[in-house]
């Protein structure tokens, strides 16, 4: 067994590769100002600014330089940014893609190579432009949502047992609405202690009760928000009422977790919805749902030990497949999917997610133009790692048995994916498109 002394010389006879591969390949001096200020502005500071949820600022030559090493390496391991999405596996085009570019990776590593140099002073990298850390991530996009649906307020303590909010709250939607995008934004502090913010739509009954419509949208730690794509519909209906079911970790998880009592904790989810009618000029419908990979009660994970669940779902009509979102807690380290077709015995690999960690939780949204078409009868083939061992930087306690449960010490394994559901005629005109696109590409590289 490797100890964690061998596993750091590994990562660092990997790295001292990347160096020279890196160095090789720059062949001039990299600067902050010249080069490397730029890419931290771009894709850095958004989180590592004063308010925002990385554990140091990177604003400024003096607030990255004594950070240099650290950033190296972290950026050599595509640890940062925290997107966790292999690259050169199955679909890479992606929508709110985080990963750094190669290029970027190499001149970043070979900055520090070189020193970590400033450049020419009169040259500085301009101050990038930043939204307010508790704006909502599409407001550039779509502007502000056009309508927020806020939790009930709770407190949460300093430190103690996982805690659960399950209660209801009116949508506040008149006519039944299409959504453009979605995003959970818990407020304030509490991003660290949200550990995940499930909301269904129900509907009142004329007896009283709740009829359940759907789901609406899923939050866990760290995710972006959920883009629909265009002239597809997820319906929210007209008089519905949210159900609110959220997790809640006192203390936090994370660099950040806060570790103090949070006051009036509240989650809001903003909505952006298309104009009333566009349900009639949709296409199809999309939904998000949860497929379960394996039984919960199933799920035992051995102290010190390894485990993995394989799941499969089939659909009775086509399908596109928009986003992935595999879930589990802290001892899950990687999930894939994949597309078994039947008709040809072929297995696809789609998405593969290493160095997965619990507290970035990313809805990975396929590009339209290369998101999975499904026929009829094709099985979605899910996949999950368990990692219960000293291996594992997220595992509290690798002594424990890990059973599946609701705890965040407990695990969970499921993915929530996003699809849109098509009919024959929709599904062969789709692969119709992308096969005479092709050809124009073909042609366009004669």
């Amino acid at each position: 067994m490797k100890t964690s002394s061998t596993w750091l010389g590994l990562a660092t006879i990997a790295l001292l590769g990347f160096q020279t591969q890196a160095v090789a390949q720059a062949g001039h001096q990299v600067t902050y100002n010249g080069e490397v200020g730029r890419i931290i502005n771009e894709n850095c500071v958004v989180c590592h600014r004063e308010g925002g949820i990385g554990p140091m600022q990177l604003g400024s030559y003096d607030q990255v330089r004594p950070w240099a090493p650290l950033i190296q390496l972290r950026v050599a391991n595509k640890e940062m940014p925290p997107y966790a999405y292999d690259h050169g596996i199955g679909i890479q085009e992606l929508q709110g893609d985080w990963r750094l570019q190669q290029e970027d990776i190499d001149t970043i590593v070979a900055w520090v190579n070189q020193g970590a140099p400033l450049g020419d002073p009169d040259q500085a990298v301009p101050a990038p432009v930043l939204n307010d850390p508790n704006e909502w991530n599409f407001v550039d996009q779509f502007g502000q949502p056009d309508v927020i649906i806020p939790s009930v307020a709770m407190d949460i303590p300093a430190d103690g047992n996982d805690l659960w909010s399950n209660h209801y709250v009116e949508s506040t939607i008149t006519t039944d609405r299409c959504i453009k995008a979605v995003q959970v934004k818990p407020r304030g502090n509490a991003k660290a202690v949200v550990h995940h913010a499930n909301s269904s739509v129900e509907l009142l009954q004329d007896d009283g009760s709740f009829e359940r419509y759907g789901q609406l949208t899923e939050y866990a730690m760290g995710k972006w928000g959920e883009i629909v794509p265009d002239g597809v519909c997820r319906t929210i209906p007209a008089g519905s009422m949210v159900r609110w079911s959220i997790h809640m970790f006192p203390g936090g998880l994370g660099a950040m977790a806060p570790g103090t009592i949070i006051k009036d904790n509240v989650v809001e989810i903003g909505l952006w919805l298309h104009p009333e009618g566009f349900a009639e000029q949709a296409q199809y419908k999309q939904d998000l749902k949860l497929y379960q990979i394996s039984p919960q009660d199933d799920l035992v994970i051995p102290p010190n030990g390894y485990h993995m669940t394989q799941g499969f779902h089939s659909f009775d009509h086509p399908v596109r497949i928009d986003s992935f979102q595999p879930h589990g807690h802290l001892r899950m380290n990687a999930a894939s999917l994949e597309i078994f077709y039947p008709a040809t015995g072929k297995t696809e690999q789609i998405s593969q997610i290493s160095n997965w960690s619990a507290t970035w939780h990313h809805s990975h949204i396929y590009e339209p133009e290369v998101a999975p078409l499904l026929p009829t009868g094709a099985v979605l083939v899910l996949k999950q790692w368990y990692d219960n061992t000293a291996a594992n930087p997220n595992n509290p306690d690798p002594d424990m048995w890990v059973m599946g449960g609701s705890r965040t010490g407990d695990e969970m394994t499921h993915a929530w994916i996003a699809v849109t559901h098509l009919n024959d005629e929709g599904f062969e005109k789709l692969v119709a498109e992308r096969k005479a696109q092709e050809e124009r590409s073909l042609a366009g590289n004669d």
